[in-house]
This record gives C-alpha cells, sequence and structure tokens, in this order.
C-alpha cells in the first residue's frame, strides 16, 4: 500500500467508491425518514438533534474513508475486502438509527461503528507499514486515534442517559481533532481534483435520494387522499429547488482552491451542512405533502420552513465552501446570501411556500448564468 501522487493525471473514483457511496445512502435515508417522523409530530428541537447527531456518524465515516483512500487506495483484494466490511459496518449503524433517534438507544449504531472504524484502523496500519518518517507517524497517529475515539463510543455506551448528552459533543470533537493533530507535521497525499468529485458524487447521490423520497411521498399522498390541487405546487416546487440546487453546487470549480490542509480540511468539514441539509429538504418535502393531505398535525408555517429553512442552509453553506472564492462583483457575491433570505422569507407564503423557494432558487440560477456570461464576454 504505496502512497498515490497528488499530481497522478486522470484520477477519478473507482466503481469499489461509487459502490460505497450508495450503500452509505441507506443510512441517510433512515436518519432523514426519522426526522420527517419528528417535525410531522410537532417535536422540531429533538428531531434537528437527533438527526444531527446521526448523520454526523454518516458523514464521518464517509468522510474517514474518502480521504484515506484518496491517499493510499491500492484496489488490491485486502483493501476491497477491507472496504466491504465499512460497508457492511454501515449498514448495522443504518439499522440502529432508528433506536438512537426515538429512544437514545445507540448499542447497534455504535456496533456499526466499531465494524466501520476497525476496518479502517487496519487500512491506517498497512498504510503504516509502507510509509517512513514522518508519513509513518501520521498513519500510526490516525490508528490510536481512530482506537481511542472508538473505545470513547462504546464507553459511551454505559454512561447515564443524563450524561450523555454532554459527553457525545465531546467525543465528537475529538473525532474531529483526530486528523488535525495527525497531519500537522504531514499531509496525507490526498489528491485535490479526486477528492472533489468525490464530495460532489455524494452531493449527487444525496440530491437523488431526496427527490425519490419526494416521489414516494407523492406517491403515497395521491394513492390515499387523491389531493392533486395541494400536492402540484409542492411537487412543482421541490423540483425547481433540487434541480437548482444541484446547478448552484456545481457551478464554481472547488479543486482549484484545494492547495494544501489549510483550504482543505474546512472545506471537508463544512460539508457536512452541505450533504444534511440536501438531505433535510428531501425530509422538508415529505412533511409539506404530510401537512398537504392532513397527515402532519402542524402548523403550515411549520410544514413550509421544514422545506426553506434546509434550502437556506444550504445557499448559505455553498456559498460560503465554494461560490464566494470565484465570484468578482458585488452582485455576484450578495446572490446566494440575498437568495437564502428570500427563501426564508417565502416561509410564510401558505401553501405556495415550497414553489415560491423553488422559484427564488431557479431566478437565483438564472441571474447567475446572466451574471457569468455577461462577465465572461467582457473578459474575452
Amino acid at each position: 500500500m504505496v502512497p498515490r501522487r497528488r499530481d497522478e493525471p486522470h484520477r477519478s473514483a473507482t466503481p469499489l467508491e461509487l459502490f460505497f457511496d450508495l450503500c452509505f445512502v441507506v443510512a441517510v435515508a433512515q436518519a432523514g425518514l426519522q426526522l420527517v417522523h419528528s417535525l410531522a409530530d410537532g417535536h422540531p428541537g429533538s428531531g434537528v438533534i437527533g438527526y444531527a447527531f446521526v448523520f454526523f456518524g454518516v458523514w464521518w465515516a464517509w468522510m474517514n474513508f474518502t480521504w484515506f483512500a484518496s491517499a493510499y487506495d491500492c484496489d488490491d483484494v485486502p483493501y476491497r475486502l477491507a472496504t466491504l466490511v465499512q460497508i457492511a459496518g454501515v449498514l448495522v449503524y443504518a439499522a440502529g438509527i432508528p433506536r438512537a433517534f426515538s429512544d437514545n438507544d445507540w448499542a447497534i449504531a455504535v456496533s456499526g461503528y466499531l465494524i466501520m472504524r476497525l476496518a479502517l484502523a487496519t487500512q491506517w496500519l498497512r498504510a503504516a507499514a509502507a510509509e517512513r518518517g514522518q508519513a509513518r507517524s501520521t498513519a500510526l497517529t490516525y490508528v490510536v486515534g481512530i482506537a481511542l475515539c472508538q473505545a470513547a463510543w462504546v464507553v459511551l455506551l454505559f454512561a447515564p442517559q443524563e450524561s450523555r448528552h454532554w459527553l457525545f459533543p465531546v467525543v465528537l470533537v475529538a473525532e474531529l481533532l483526530v486528523p488535525l493533530i495527525a497531519e500537522r507535521h504531514h499531509e496525507t497525499p490526498w489528491h485535490a481534483h479526486h477528492i472533489v468529485e468525490r464530495y460532489g458524487l455524494f452531493t449527487l447521490i444525496v440530491l437523488g435520494e431526496t427527490m425519490a423520497a419526494s416521489t414516494v411521498a407523492v406517491q403515497s399522498a395521491l394513492d390515499e387522499h387523491q389531493a392533486v390541487a395541494e400536492l402540484l405546487p409542492i411537487a412543482g416546487g421541490g423540483l425547481l429547488i433540487i434541480f437548482s440546487a444541484w446547478w448552484i453546487y456545481f457551478a464554481v470549480p472547488a479543486h482549484e482552491r484545494l492547495i494544501s490542509n489549510r483550504q482543505a480540511i474546512p472545506w471537508g468539514y463544512g460539508h457536512v451542512l452541505i450533504f444534511g441539509s440536501a438531505a433535510a429538504i428531501g425530509a422538508g418535502l415529505e412533511v409539506a405533502i404530510e401537512h398537504a393531505v392532513g397527515v402532519a398535525h402542524i402548523s403550515e408555517v411549520a410544514a413550509a420552513a421544514a422545506v426553506t429553512i434546509p434550502a437556506a442552509v444550504f445557499l448559505l453553506i455553498v456559498w460560503l465552501l465554494h461560490a464566494r472564492h470565484f465570484e468578482r462583483g458585488p452582485l455576484e457575491q450578495l446572490l446566494l446570501p440575498l437568495a437564502a433570505l428570500a427563501v426564508l422569507a417565502v416561509t410564510f407564503a401558505g401553501g405556495w411556500a415550497v414553489l415560491a423557494a423553488g422559484l427564488v432558487l431557479a431566478a437565483t440560477v438564472a441571474v447567475g448564468v446572466t451574471i457569468s456570461s455577461r462577465s465572461h464576454a467582457l473578459t474575452t
């Protein structure tokens, strides 16, 4: 397992990586489903907190594998088997999400995490065996960090219920510190273009899951209630939101900014909000559909906010991580933040809020394309 070259030409995602992403979306779907139940039942506070906790586990496991693979993917039999073990672990984790979400019972979820982390630690040991000097120390630091954090999650299972609420964030912060500590003297040889492609592909898959969940919700509502007039604005607005989210995310070449860990780590960490908000849009659309047919007993504003808030978060974080670094004039710089405010404002548009949010995002895309075209024409 020798390190890959950071300047390797034509580096792209492998079929195993794509398979890995698709299996992880099973856990994303489970987290979204639990969020739908909480929001529709009128428990937004506990629902958002539970969603944040379980989604962090999905994202962090995915991110750990993705950056390791970018640096050390040798695609031999042991590497493939270890990756398949990690996939099995995330499926166990996904099976434990409902209990973790509703009953604060993390036994199954942590068991799945233990499977994933053991496989990942094995991969880092292989990398350490092939490295020398600071690179070897970095790999071994990852092994120690992963082992300690995983031990902490297991210990947390036996902690008193009332103490878990403050112990969980402590272990979470420790997880986030592991890469910072491991790579403080030596950066792993991740590939910028490959990393950006991997993040883009996972964004696509999450948006696809959002589309699928919304379609199933519309179908179920039509089968049971025949509420076509109420569902059409939500369906149309949902399509516009998802289409526009795709367009906005892929509008700029993010790999050009990822020169070192100084840019890459905040960018990589920040994507938890992009992935989480993209998946939450789908959950919000399901809640809006349930409200439209009278299943969700919450206010109209609450049902609309389930869509508009994650959509606004998506716009702001994409602007923060991507767009602001490539935009020139003040209008370009303000476009996405102003669009996020407009999306939040249409929360009070009643049954038309989702459609209005979709129209705002579509208009944002149109304005952005127009500005970009004019800027390109002026420079050429």
